[in-house]
């Protein structure tokens, strides 16, 4: 499937690829189909473009490989939605954004997608204990590149 970004131009895009929020992304409740898109294969980041809108996407990522801790839990509803038994069965993907010198992650606010059916939902945690803007890492520039390096 191809679809066209702001980004990349056109992308051919695998159907394997494409994930459907019945809902959308908060504050993007029209938007229900994205694409993962890998723009390097050692890159933990991904984006997740809306299929319909060129202008749409997130960079988005494992919350697990820089929080090793960070679990989430699935309201009954949210299970039945996802036609999960529990959140063992879910893939977990946060939205990342540069703010200042580090990279954050919306803990708050992940985004859960059954990996069999590529259906997935945007949460919003009860649990207070994660931010909308946690630190994943922070970033060092040296000699005129970038380097990452993670946070505690």
């Amino acid at each position: 499937m191809k679809i066209e970004t702001t980004r990349f131009g056109h992308v051919e895009v695998d159907p394997q690829r494409i994930i459907t929020l019945p809902k959308g992304m908060l504050g993007f409740p029209d938007h229900r189909r994205f694409a993962l898109i890998a723009t390097n294969a050692d890159s933990p980041f991904y984006w997740l473009q809306a299929v319909e809108e060129p202008d749409l996407a997130f960079v988005v990522s494992d919350p697990a490989l820089f929080v090793p801790e960070y679990r989430i839990a699935l309201k009954g509803d949210d299970q039945e939605q996802l036609g999960v038994i529990d959140a063992e069965e879910v893939t977990v993907l946060v939205v990342c954004n540069k703010v200042g010198d580090l990279l954050t992650g919306n803990l708050q606010g992940p985004i859960a997608v059954n990996p069999v059916t590529r259906v997935g939902k945007q949460l919003v945690l009860s649990e207070k204990r994660w931010s909308t803007r946690h630190p994943l890492l922070k970033l060092v520039a040296r000699e005129s590149q970038s380097v990452v390096s993670q946070t505690a």
